[in-house]
Protein backbone atom coordinates (compact mmCIF):
# COMPACT_ATOMS: atom_id res chain seq x y z
CA UNK A 1 0.00 0.00 0.00
CA UNK A 2 1.44 3.52 -1.14
CA UNK A 3 1.84 5.63 1.86
CA UNK A 4 0.41 9.36 1.71
CA UNK A 5 3.36 11.95 2.52
CA UNK A 6 3.93 14.94 1.53
CA UNK A 7 7.07 15.46 -0.08
CA UNK A 8 7.91 18.76 0.07
CA UNK A 9 7.88 21.15 3.45
CA UNK A 10 7.22 24.87 2.63
CA UNK A 11 9.80 26.05 4.87
CA UNK A 12 13.38 25.40 5.22
CA UNK A 13 15.46 25.72 8.04
CA UNK A 14 17.79 28.25 9.80
CA UNK A 15 21.06 26.38 9.23
CA UNK A 16 20.03 25.46 5.52
CA UNK A 17 22.06 26.58 2.52
CA UNK A 18 22.07 30.02 1.97
CA UNK A 19 21.55 31.70 -1.35
CA UNK A 20 24.61 32.37 -3.61
CA UNK A 21 23.09 35.11 -5.98
CA UNK A 22 22.40 32.29 -8.72
CA UNK A 23 19.59 30.40 -10.20
CA UNK A 24 19.63 27.30 -12.70
CA UNK A 25 16.40 28.74 -14.32
CA UNK A 26 16.95 32.56 -14.05
CA UNK A 27 17.40 34.31 -17.37
CA UNK A 28 18.65 37.81 -18.28
CA UNK A 29 15.79 39.04 -20.35
CA UNK A 30 15.19 37.63 -23.36
CA UNK A 31 18.70 36.81 -24.62
CA UNK A 32 18.54 33.94 -22.77
CA UNK A 33 21.90 34.70 -20.83
CA UNK A 34 22.77 34.04 -17.21
CA UNK A 35 23.64 36.18 -14.90
CA UNK A 36 27.46 36.04 -14.09
CA UNK A 37 27.34 33.84 -10.56
CA UNK A 38 29.34 34.80 -7.70
CA UNK A 39 31.63 32.18 -7.80
CA UNK A 40 33.67 33.81 -4.40
CA UNK A 41 30.37 33.29 -2.44
CA UNK A 42 29.40 29.82 -3.62
CA UNK A 43 33.21 28.51 -2.70
CA UNK A 44 32.45 30.16 1.00
CA UNK A 45 29.13 28.24 0.97
CA UNK A 46 30.77 25.09 -0.22
CA UNK A 47 33.33 25.24 1.82
CA UNK A 48 31.20 26.27 4.91
CA UNK A 49 28.91 23.53 4.39
CA UNK A 50 30.71 20.69 3.42
CA UNK A 51 32.85 21.33 6.84
CA UNK A 52 29.93 21.97 8.95
CA UNK A 53 28.24 18.25 7.77
CA UNK A 54 25.15 19.02 8.59
CA UNK A 55 22.01 16.39 8.55
CA UNK A 56 18.50 17.54 7.97
CA UNK A 57 15.55 15.93 9.66
CA UNK A 58 17.77 14.14 12.00
CA UNK A 59 15.91 15.47 15.12
CA UNK A 60 12.24 13.93 13.43
CA UNK A 61 13.97 10.35 12.48
CA UNK A 62 16.50 9.81 14.81
CA UNK A 63 20.34 9.28 14.32
CA UNK A 64 21.89 7.31 11.94
CA UNK A 65 22.66 3.50 12.62
CA UNK A 66 25.89 1.66 11.37
CA UNK A 67 23.30 -0.58 9.30
CA UNK A 68 21.32 2.54 7.87
CA UNK A 69 20.95 2.26 4.08
CA UNK A 70 22.34 5.13 2.54
CA UNK A 71 21.30 6.69 -0.92
CA UNK A 72 24.33 8.61 -2.43
CA UNK A 73 22.92 11.20 -5.14
CA UNK A 74 24.78 12.67 -7.94
CA UNK A 75 23.37 16.04 -9.02
CA UNK A 76 24.36 18.46 -11.70
CA UNK A 77 21.53 20.19 -13.07
CA UNK A 78 18.69 18.45 -14.17
CA UNK A 79 16.03 19.62 -12.06
CA UNK A 80 13.16 18.45 -13.93
CA UNK A 81 14.51 14.65 -13.48
CA UNK A 82 15.67 15.64 -9.53
CA UNK A 83 11.97 16.45 -8.48
CA UNK A 84 10.76 12.91 -10.20
CA UNK A 85 13.15 11.22 -8.49
CA UNK A 86 12.55 12.71 -5.27
CA UNK A 87 8.62 12.13 -5.49
CA UNK A 88 9.49 8.48 -6.52
CA UNK A 89 11.68 8.04 -3.11
CA UNK A 90 9.20 9.36 -1.23
CA UNK A 91 6.70 6.62 -2.20
CA UNK A 92 9.08 3.69 -0.71
CA UNK A 93 8.11 1.61 2.29
CA UNK A 94 10.68 2.54 4.82
CA UNK A 95 12.20 5.13 3.48
CA UNK A 96 12.43 7.24 6.41
CA UNK A 97 14.89 4.94 7.40
CA UNK A 98 17.62 6.16 5.39
CA UNK A 99 19.99 8.89 5.10
CA UNK A 100 19.71 10.40 1.74
CA UNK A 101 23.16 12.24 0.52
CA UNK A 102 23.06 14.24 -2.52
CA UNK A 103 26.08 15.30 -4.05
CA UNK A 104 26.03 18.26 -5.84
CA UNK A 105 28.84 19.60 -8.64
CA UNK A 106 26.64 22.81 -8.95
CA UNK A 107 25.59 25.17 -6.40
CA UNK A 108 22.05 25.97 -7.00
CA UNK A 109 19.70 28.05 -4.81
CA UNK A 110 16.11 26.45 -6.75
CA UNK A 111 18.41 22.99 -6.42
CA UNK A 112 19.03 23.27 -2.56
CA UNK A 113 15.20 24.47 -1.73
CA UNK A 114 14.03 21.55 -3.43
CA UNK A 115 16.74 19.01 -1.58
CA UNK A 116 16.04 20.90 1.56
CA UNK A 117 12.12 20.63 1.46
CA UNK A 118 12.53 16.94 1.49
CA UNK A 119 11.17 15.63 4.59
CA UNK A 120 10.69 12.01 4.24
CA UNK A 121 14.16 10.71 5.50
CA UNK A 122 17.40 12.39 6.86
CA UNK A 123 18.74 14.72 4.37
CA UNK A 124 22.65 15.37 3.55
CA UNK A 125 24.12 17.74 1.12
CA UNK A 126 27.41 17.30 -0.29
CA UNK A 127 29.47 19.99 -2.61
CA UNK A 128 32.07 18.71 -4.93
CA UNK A 129 34.46 21.61 -4.34
CA UNK A 130 36.80 21.24 -7.34
CA UNK A 131 34.07 21.72 -10.06
CA UNK A 132 34.01 24.16 -13.43
CA UNK A 133 31.32 26.30 -11.73
CA UNK A 134 34.24 27.41 -9.11
CA UNK A 135 36.78 26.97 -11.77
CA UNK A 136 35.54 28.30 -15.17
CA UNK A 137 38.90 29.66 -16.20
CA UNK A 138 41.61 27.54 -14.78
CA UNK A 139 41.71 23.29 -14.48
CA UNK A 140 40.41 21.31 -13.14
CA UNK A 141 37.96 23.76 -15.24
CA UNK A 142 38.82 25.19 -18.82
CA UNK A 143 42.08 27.32 -18.74
CA UNK A 144 42.76 29.56 -21.48
CA UNK A 145 45.90 28.11 -21.97
CA UNK A 146 44.79 24.56 -22.40
CA UNK A 147 45.59 22.72 -25.59
CA UNK A 148 42.37 22.27 -27.92
CA UNK A 149 41.00 19.10 -27.96
CA UNK A 150 41.58 18.28 -32.08
CA UNK A 151 44.75 19.87 -31.96
CA UNK A 152 47.85 17.80 -32.90
CA UNK A 153 50.84 17.20 -30.30
CA UNK A 154 53.50 18.70 -32.62
CA UNK A 155 51.70 21.66 -32.88
CA UNK A 156 50.66 21.54 -29.35
CA UNK A 157 54.34 21.71 -27.87
CA UNK A 158 54.87 24.48 -30.72
CA UNK A 159 52.08 26.16 -29.24
CA UNK A 160 53.25 25.30 -25.64
CA UNK A 161 49.54 24.70 -24.31
CA UNK A 162 49.71 23.39 -20.72
CA UNK A 163 48.77 19.98 -21.60
CA UNK A 164 50.55 19.88 -24.53
CA UNK A 165 52.66 16.59 -23.79
CA UNK A 166 49.33 14.44 -22.12
CA UNK A 167 46.88 13.72 -25.16
CA UNK A 168 44.65 10.75 -24.39
CA UNK A 169 45.49 7.54 -26.17
CA UNK A 170 43.54 8.83 -29.06
CA UNK A 171 45.27 12.28 -29.35
CA UNK A 172 42.70 14.18 -28.20
CA UNK A 173 43.28 16.79 -25.13
CA UNK A 174 41.00 16.69 -22.38
CA UNK A 175 37.57 18.16 -22.02
CA UNK A 176 36.52 19.40 -18.35
CA UNK A 177 33.10 19.04 -19.05
CA UNK A 178 33.45 15.05 -19.66
CA UNK A 179 36.25 14.54 -16.85
CA UNK A 180 34.20 16.29 -14.71
CA UNK A 181 31.57 13.45 -14.06
CA UNK A 182 34.77 10.96 -12.73
CA UNK A 183 35.91 13.29 -10.67
CA UNK A 184 32.56 13.63 -9.00
CA UNK A 185 32.36 10.36 -8.50
CA UNK A 186 35.26 9.41 -6.77
CA UNK A 187 35.22 12.46 -4.80
CA UNK A 188 32.11 11.73 -3.81
CA UNK A 189 32.49 7.93 -2.70
CA UNK A 190 35.72 9.12 -1.09
CA UNK A 191 34.11 11.61 1.07
CA UNK A 192 31.36 9.02 1.96
CA UNK A 193 33.06 6.18 3.04
CA UNK A 194 36.22 7.63 4.48
CA UNK A 195 35.53 11.06 5.48
CA UNK A 196 31.69 11.90 6.86
CA UNK A 197 31.39 11.86 10.68
CA UNK A 198 28.34 10.23 10.33
CA UNK A 199 29.90 6.94 8.28
CA UNK A 200 32.83 7.15 10.52
CA UNK A 201 31.28 3.32 11.50
CA UNK A 202 28.67 2.17 8.78
CA UNK A 203 28.85 -1.29 7.58
CA UNK A 204 25.81 -0.96 5.88
CA UNK A 205 24.85 -0.81 2.26
CA UNK A 206 25.47 2.64 0.14
CA UNK A 207 23.46 2.96 -3.11
CA UNK A 208 24.76 5.17 -5.93
CA UNK A 209 21.71 6.87 -7.52
CA UNK A 210 21.56 9.60 -10.10
CA UNK A 211 19.61 13.04 -10.35
CA UNK A 212 17.77 11.60 -13.62
CA UNK A 213 16.97 7.85 -11.93
CA UNK A 214 13.21 6.94 -10.87
CA UNK A 215 12.50 3.80 -8.38
CA UNK A 216 10.21 1.65 -7.34
CA UNK A 217 8.22 1.59 -4.05
CA UNK A 218 9.62 -1.80 -3.27
CA UNK A 219 13.49 -0.43 -3.85
CA UNK A 220 14.59 -0.51 -0.29
CA UNK A 221 12.31 -4.12 0.53
CA UNK A 222 14.45 -5.73 -2.10
CA UNK A 223 17.86 -4.01 -1.82
CA UNK A 224 17.41 -5.82 1.69
CA UNK A 225 16.60 -8.83 0.68
CA UNK A 226 19.52 -9.05 -2.26
CA UNK A 227 22.02 -8.22 0.90
CA UNK A 228 20.49 -10.59 3.30
CA UNK A 229 20.46 -13.30 0.23
CA UNK A 230 23.88 -12.54 -1.15
CA UNK A 231 25.50 -13.22 2.94
CA UNK A 232 23.43 -16.78 2.72
CA UNK A 233 23.45 -17.96 -0.87
CA UNK A 234 26.75 -15.87 -2.51
CA UNK A 235 29.76 -15.07 -0.84
CA UNK A 236 31.70 -13.92 -3.80
CA UNK A 237 28.82 -11.13 -4.82
CA UNK A 238 30.32 -7.79 -3.56
CA UNK A 239 27.76 -5.77 -5.72
CA UNK A 240 24.10 -5.49 -5.99
CA UNK A 241 22.84 -3.95 -8.90
CA UNK A 242 18.67 -2.66 -8.69
CA UNK A 243 18.47 -1.28 -12.28
CA UNK A 244 18.79 -3.24 -15.99
CA UNK A 245 18.77 -0.92 -19.35
CA UNK A 246 16.30 -4.44 -20.26
CA UNK A 247 13.69 -2.50 -22.61
CA UNK A 248 10.43 -4.99 -21.64
CA UNK A 249 10.24 -6.13 -18.45
CA UNK A 250 7.58 -9.50 -16.82
CA UNK A 251 7.31 -8.81 -13.31
CA UNK A 252 5.19 -12.04 -13.08
CA UNK A 253 8.10 -13.65 -14.09
CA UNK A 254 10.94 -11.66 -13.08
CA UNK A 255 9.94 -10.27 -10.06
CA UNK A 256 11.73 -12.48 -7.48
CA UNK A 257 14.38 -13.69 -9.79
CA UNK A 258 18.12 -12.18 -9.23
CA UNK A 259 21.12 -13.02 -11.83
CA UNK A 260 24.71 -13.87 -10.28
CA UNK A 261 27.22 -12.24 -13.08
CA UNK A 262 30.41 -10.90 -13.21
CA UNK A 263 29.98 -7.27 -12.82
CA UNK A 264 29.66 -5.49 -16.40
CA UNK A 265 30.21 -1.55 -16.50
CA UNK A 266 27.73 -1.16 -19.30
CA UNK A 267 25.38 -3.13 -18.12
CA UNK A 268 25.27 -3.16 -14.11
CA UNK A 269 26.01 0.54 -13.75
CA UNK A 270 22.99 1.75 -12.16
CA UNK A 271 21.55 1.53 -8.80
CA UNK A 272 24.10 -0.50 -8.00
CA UNK A 273 25.23 -0.82 -3.85
CA UNK A 274 28.13 -2.04 -2.17
CA UNK A 275 29.73 -1.94 1.43
CA UNK A 276 32.79 -0.55 3.39
CA UNK A 277 34.27 -4.09 2.63
CA UNK A 278 34.14 -3.73 -1.26
CA UNK A 279 35.03 0.02 -1.14
CA UNK A 280 38.18 -0.94 0.98
CA UNK A 281 39.30 -3.65 -2.19
CA UNK A 282 38.64 -0.39 -4.62
CA UNK A 283 40.41 1.88 -2.41
CA UNK A 284 43.38 -0.58 -2.92
CA UNK A 285 43.20 -0.28 -6.69
CA UNK A 286 42.76 3.60 -6.68
CA UNK A 287 45.89 4.16 -8.95
CA UNK A 288 44.45 1.76 -11.59
CA UNK A 289 41.29 3.55 -11.41
CA UNK A 290 42.78 7.01 -11.36
CA UNK A 291 45.44 6.17 -13.88
CA UNK A 292 43.16 4.82 -16.84
CA UNK A 293 42.64 6.79 -19.88
CA UNK A 294 38.69 6.48 -19.59
CA UNK A 295 36.50 9.88 -18.64
CA UNK A 296 33.92 6.93 -17.63
CA UNK A 297 33.93 6.15 -13.84
CA UNK A 298 32.32 3.00 -14.53
CA UNK A 299 34.77 1.85 -17.34
CA UNK A 300 37.56 2.81 -14.64
CA UNK A 301 35.85 0.36 -12.18
CA UNK A 302 35.70 -2.62 -14.52
CA UNK A 303 39.18 -1.81 -15.46
CA UNK A 304 39.95 -2.73 -11.59
CA UNK A 305 37.98 -5.20 -11.51
CA UNK A 306 39.69 -7.13 -14.35
CA UNK A 307 43.69 -5.72 -13.34
CA UNK A 308 43.69 -5.49 -9.60
CA UNK A 309 41.46 -6.75 -7.36
CA UNK A 310 42.18 -9.74 -5.85
CA UNK A 311 38.40 -10.76 -5.74
CA UNK A 312 36.71 -9.25 -9.25
CA UNK A 313 33.58 -7.23 -9.11
CA UNK A 314 30.73 -9.76 -9.10
CA UNK A 315 27.29 -8.47 -9.10
CA UNK A 316 23.53 -9.67 -8.20
CA UNK A 317 21.74 -7.99 -10.32
CA UNK A 318 17.80 -8.06 -10.18
CA UNK A 319 15.52 -9.14 -13.27
CA UNK A 320 12.94 -7.38 -12.59
CA UNK A 321 14.23 -3.37 -12.41
CA UNK A 322 13.76 -1.23 -8.68
CA UNK A 323 15.50 1.68 -10.57
CA UNK A 324 14.81 2.99 -14.01
CA UNK A 325 17.20 5.33 -16.11
CA UNK A 326 14.53 8.63 -17.20
CA UNK A 327 17.11 11.10 -18.59
CA UNK A 328 16.62 11.69 -22.02
CA UNK A 329 19.30 14.17 -22.63
CA UNK A 330 22.66 14.56 -20.36
CA UNK A 331 26.30 14.42 -21.33
CA UNK A 332 26.09 12.27 -24.27
CA UNK A 333 22.60 12.68 -24.75
CA UNK A 334 21.41 15.62 -27.11
CA UNK A 335 18.04 15.99 -28.56
CA UNK A 336 15.51 18.67 -29.54
CA UNK A 337 13.28 17.66 -26.86
CA UNK A 338 14.35 17.06 -23.56
CA UNK A 339 11.07 16.91 -21.67
CA UNK A 340 10.74 13.47 -19.05
CA UNK A 341 6.93 13.41 -19.59
CA UNK A 342 6.99 10.68 -21.75
CA UNK A 343 9.48 8.31 -20.16
CA UNK A 344 7.92 9.51 -16.88
CA UNK A 345 4.68 8.13 -17.89
CA UNK A 346 6.22 4.74 -19.39
CA UNK A 347 8.18 3.56 -16.23
CA UNK A 348 4.83 4.50 -13.76
CA UNK A 349 2.70 2.09 -15.96
CA UNK A 350 5.23 -0.34 -16.28
CA UNK A 351 5.14 0.02 -12.26
CA UNK A 352 1.22 0.01 -12.24
CA UNK A 353 1.48 -3.20 -14.05
CA UNK A 354 3.90 -4.91 -11.82
CA UNK A 355 1.70 -3.70 -8.76
CA UNK A 356 0.95 -7.05 -7.57
CA UNK A 357 4.32 -8.46 -8.41
CA UNK A 358 6.13 -6.31 -6.00
CA UNK A 359 7.72 -6.86 -1.87
CA UNK A 360 8.44 -10.68 -2.86
CA UNK A 361 9.23 -12.74 0.19
CA UNK A 362 12.03 -14.34 -1.21
CA UNK A 363 14.62 -14.38 -4.27
CA UNK A 364 15.38 -17.19 -6.47
CA UNK A 365 19.17 -17.65 -8.07
CA UNK A 366 20.30 -17.74 -11.64
CA UNK A 367 24.05 -18.61 -11.67
CA UNK A 368 25.46 -17.48 -15.38
CA UNK A 369 27.94 -20.15 -16.97
CA UNK A 370 29.56 -17.44 -19.06
CA UNK A 371 33.23 -19.23 -19.77
CA UNK A 372 34.15 -16.33 -22.11
CA UNK A 373 36.73 -14.75 -21.37
CA UNK A 374 36.53 -10.63 -21.61
CA UNK A 375 39.96 -9.45 -22.74
CA UNK A 376 41.17 -6.31 -21.46
CA UNK A 377 39.81 -3.55 -23.78
CA UNK A 378 41.58 -0.22 -24.17
CA UNK A 379 39.87 3.33 -22.62
CA UNK A 380 37.78 5.46 -24.11
CA UNK A 381 40.16 8.21 -23.62
CA UNK A 382 39.46 11.77 -22.81
CA UNK A 383 41.72 10.97 -19.12
CA UNK A 384 45.54 11.61 -20.71
CA UNK A 385 46.19 14.87 -18.81
CA UNK A 386 48.60 14.21 -15.56
CA UNK A 387 46.66 17.14 -13.91
CA UNK A 388 43.21 14.68 -14.16
CA UNK A 389 45.05 12.00 -12.85
CA UNK A 390 46.73 13.30 -9.88
CA UNK A 391 43.71 15.42 -8.50
CA UNK A 392 42.31 11.80 -8.24
CA UNK A 393 45.00 10.28 -6.26
CA UNK A 394 45.16 13.30 -4.04
CA UNK A 395 41.35 12.93 -3.55
CA UNK A 396 42.24 9.64 -2.49
CA UNK A 397 44.76 10.92 -0.50
CA UNK A 398 42.45 13.21 1.92
CA UNK A 399 41.37 12.57 5.21
CA UNK A 400 38.68 14.87 5.66
CA UNK A 401 38.88 17.53 3.45
CA UNK A 402 41.31 18.28 0.48
CA UNK A 403 43.03 21.57 0.72
CA UNK A 404 40.97 24.76 -0.61
CA UNK A 405 41.23 26.40 -2.81
CA UNK A 406 42.81 23.88 -5.58
CA UNK A 407 46.58 24.68 -5.57
CA UNK A 408 46.58 23.25 -9.38
CA UNK A 409 50.30 24.08 -8.93
CA UNK A 410 50.58 20.67 -6.43
CA UNK A 411 49.30 18.91 -9.88
CA UNK A 412 52.15 19.94 -12.12
CA UNK A 413 54.06 16.12 -11.11
CA UNK A 414 53.28 14.10 -14.11
CA UNK A 415 51.86 10.73 -12.88
CA UNK A 416 53.97 7.89 -14.44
Amino acid sequence: MKRSIVVFSSAAGENRCPTAGYNSSSVAGASGIRPAPNISEITRNIVHYNEMQLVYNEDIYGPMQNDTVIIVIQVHTRITYLRHLIVSLAQVREISTALLVFSHDFYDDEINELVQSVDFCKVMQIFYPYSIQTHPHEFPGEDPNDCPRDIKKEQAMIRKCNNALYPDLYGHYREAKFTQTKHHWWWKANRVFNQLEITRNHIGMVVFLEEDHYVAEDFLHVLKLMEKTSKDMCEKCNVLSLGTYLKTYNYYGDSKKVEITPWISSKHNMGMAFNRSTWRDIMKCAEYFCKYDDYNWDWSLQHISQTCLPHKLHAMVVRGPRVFHIGECGVHHKKNNCASTAVISKVQQVLKVASRHLYPSYLTLTFTTNNKKHKLRKGNGGWGDHRDRMLCIEVTRATRYLSYPLQTTNLSRPVE
